[in-house]
């Protein structure tokens, strides 16, 4: 089969030809979906490490081909991987895989598990969101930032997305928000506008501290990344006189100590999106060949950016 490779921590990452994966349940993958974790990983900086070589990505959609583990030859799912999603076939963990409802098209499938998963466990699970709370969402034109945006209007909550330029900044509102801001003075917008009873953070930096500043009184500060590419350090004395809590999630920790409240939140998770109320943004989609392209978009992409592979293709 076909698939894109890794050969040295940083890359480049080249399309060629290797044997197929073993596993429970292999899968034809038809989409594949560009995650920033996918980008970390190829750089070697990501919180685990994959054993070179390896074929990145992280997230898929596609057909199972051969029946077994309670699936079927020919059904559609979709799923999550840590390495092996850009390629042909992927094999995967039955617990780890999802039927694609009917009425849901393949391509908004693979655009809709890892980034939705964590927006929607960061605000229910860890950020215990309730209705009628304002939710201020930083690097809200990303993927896991335009998940949360989409979801946290969707459960009743008024939300404040905070992006880069007027083009994310549109998208936001078109995906939900209530209100879009720039990042330049962001304490004083934030606060002038309502404050944050909740904050969703994937970018960190220096922005995590303005957000922070300016959230209401015992609000909860939830980080879910540093795409920012620096961890901040945050003055506790704040959190003590607002009485704000800080939180972080992150998918390892919880599959190790919390898997069966993760199966609660994918329930529910997954009964949204096949009732149709989840609509995932796609940005751009890129044959296979075009993995580099691809994952050289990601940081500029407003929403999901998308591999199309096709087998023998």
């Amino acid at each position: 089969m076909r698939a894109a490779r890794c050969h040295a921590v940083g890359g480049p990452v080249v399309v060629e030809e290797v044997p197929d994966p073993d596993g429970e349940v292999p899968v034809d993958v038809h989409y594949a979906a560009v995650n920033f974790a996918d980008v970390l990983v190829i750089r070697g900086t990501y919180q685990v490490k994959a054993d070179l070589p390896f074929t990145p990505g992280s997230e898929f959609a596609g057909v199972v081909a051969e029946s077994g583990h309670g699936f079927e030859k020919g059904q559609r799912v979709f799923g999550s991987v840590f390495v092996g999603a850009f390629a042909e076939r992927v094999a995967v963990r039955a617990a780890g895989l999802y039927r694609i409802p009917d009425t849901i098209p393949t391509r908004r499938a693979a655009a809709f598990g890892v980034s939705h998963a964590t927006a929607y466990n960061a605000l229910t699970l860890i950020g215990r969101l309730q209705e009628g709370e304002r939710v201020a969402v930083l690097g809200a034109a990303g993927g896991v930032g335009l998940a949360a945006v989409e979801l946290a209007a969707l459960l009743g909550a008024e939300v404040v997305a905070v992006a880069s330029t007027e083009e994310k900044r549109a998208a936001c509102l078109e995906q939900g928000a209530h209100e879009a801001l720039p990042y330049d003075d962001l304490k004083r917008r934030l606060r002038d506008s309502g404050g944050a009873d909740l904050v969703i953070d994937p970018v960190g930096g220096p922005h995590s501290e303005q957000a922070l500043r300016a959230m209401r009184w015992g609000g909860r500060f939830v980080n879910v990344g540093f795409a920012y590419g620096e961890v901040p350090r945050l003055p506790l004395n704040l959190a003590m006189l607002k009485g704000v809590t800080i939180h972080g999630f992150d998918f390892g920790g919880w599959a190790r100590h919390g898997r069966e409240q993760l199966a609660v939140t994918r329930g529910e998770l997954n009964r949204m999106f096949a009732e149709d109320l989840i609509h995932p943004r796609v940005h751009a989609v890129h044959p296979l060949d075009e993995v580099a392209t691809a994952l050289d978009l990601d940081r500029r992409a407003i929403g999901k950016t998308l591999l199309e592979v096709g087998r023998g293709v």
